[in-house]
């Protein structure tokens, strides 16, 4: 099975200052996808800069030609489906329709109370999250959108001309639970895990291995009580929150292998996370561009877009 390289870029830092140039020297590299986290502010990075998802999206899709772009991931937590809906089909426009949206339900962290509201439950993230996705599918594909939900509102929202790509650009859904898998299933054209948080102090290689193997089990199942065939469904592993942590970027052997063993789990796009120095993504900036260009290679990648 062939496999994708993508990397996801931290907007931390001006676009003037070398985010633009980063940008640029990852469609140079070959990636075939380049994220960004769509968060206010996120963990360690909260007391320096921090730029938006998609204005950074934007500048980057008017520097790039190819390389596709998108959000890993994207929340309820600050969100709304109508405003959200508008950016997305502005932002599939700019760049010619290479835009994927990476949604996932949120977590506890500071965008979940930044608005001035109580952290969600997990069960109240489900609640809201099986409602957004819907209602946004529906605020991308149709010209004119009315709804009232329990948790969202949309009054003859216009979405004319809609997105460049039809019927909308696709959406990536990140799930590991019953609930969102359905939802992968049943609207994602791609699903999306970093694999199991338990899992990341203390466990093993071997266990990740496995409990991602259980994951991508459960959405199979998922998929099969909709008529859908999973195989046909594209799988994204986002790196860096797994046992293995950096280890895979220290070397290409090192990386070969471990995106072999999850190619064999029927992954079809691995992510790493541009090396950002003094940080738990630091990673030797020469040894990151040697698994771009030569990686893809040896792991059978399919074409770029």
């Amino acid at each position: 099975m062939s496999l994708r390289l993508s990397t996801v870029i931290l907007p931390y830092r001006r676009w003037h200052e070398g985010t633009r140039e980063t940008w640029l020297r990852a469609e140079q590299l070959g990636f075939h996808a380049a994220y960004t986290y769509d968060h206010l502010s996120w963990r360690t990075f909260r007391d320096g800069p921090w730029f938006g998802a998609v204005p950074t999206l934007t500048a980057a899709a008017a520097v790039t030609e190819r390389m596709r772009l998108g959000t890993l991931v994207t929340s309820p937590n600050f969100r709304h489906p109508v405003t959200l809906a508008k950016e997305l089909i502005s932002l599939d426009d700019i760049s010619g329709g290479r835009v994927t949206l990476g949604i996932g339900a949120g977590g506890t962290g500071f965008d979940a109370t930044v608005l001035g509201q109580e952290s969600w439950t997990p069960r109240e993230r489900a609640d809201r999250f099986a409602e957004f996705v819907p209602l946004l599918d529906r605020l991308l594909t149709e010209e004119s959108v009315s709804y009232e939900g329990n948790f969202y509102s949309a009054h003859e929202a216009r979405n004319i001309p809609g997105c460049v790509q039809r019927p909308r650009l696709p959406f990536a859904v990140a799930a590991t639970g019953p609930r969102g898998l359905s939802l992968a299933a049943r609207y994602g054209q791609a699903w999306v895990t970093t694999g199991d948080p338990k899992l990341y102090e203390s466990g093993t290689s071997e266990q990740s291995v496995q409990a991602i193997r259980g994951q991508a089990e459960r959405l199979a199942d998922a998929c099969a009580a909709i008529g859908r065939d999973a195989a046909g469904m594209d799988k994204i592993l986002l790196t860096g929150f797994t046992p293995d942590r950096g280890r895979p970027l220290e070397s290409l052997d090192a990386f070969v292998d471990f995106a072999g063993r999850h190619r064999e789990l029927g992954f079809t796009e691995i992510v790493i996370h541009w090396p950002v120095p003094d940080s738990d993504f630091a990673a030797d900036e020469k040894v990151f561009e040697r698994i771009a260009t030569e990686a893809p290679a040896q792991l059978g990648q399919t074409g770029e877009g």
